[in-house]
């Protein structure tokens, strides 16, 4: 089952669910404000991502951060860290689809990642 993690009120998580829908892909929607950060899911997408691609530090929570809270996320583990605290400093959403896992909206590789095999 495809699980899509995310907020629902984010406007990229409301894109990738229309097109999921659209598209007939099955998935399973996991809400970060509702259901949390699930720790060994962060494990397994810092294994297959580079941490820096998952926090997002472009968005308002990262700019509310002191900037020692910034500096202080340097790695995978103090990344995972500031995920955990801060579910809203992850780049959404985050789609694991099996074997893969996305980060963002990116409608051409999911179309590969969709497809039946």
């Amino acid at each position: 089952m495809i699980i899509l993690y995310g907020i629902p009120n984010c406007d990229t998580v409301k894109k990738a669910r229309a097109w999921l829908q659209a598209h007939g892909v099955a998935y399973r929607f996991h809400d970060f404000k509702k259901d949390g950060v699930p720790a060994d899911r962060v494990e397994v997408w810092l294994a297959r991502l580079d941490w820096s691609t998952l926090v997002n530090r472009q968005g308002t929570t990262w700019r509310k951060l002191a900037p020692a809270e910034q500096a202080a996320v340097r790695d995978a583990a103090s990344a995972a860290a500031l995920m955990q605290r801060e579910p809203s400093v992850i780049k959404r959403p985050v789609v694991d689809w099996g074997a893969h896992t996305t980060v963002g909206f990116d409608p051409v590789a999911w179309e590969a990642l969709a497809a039946p095999a």
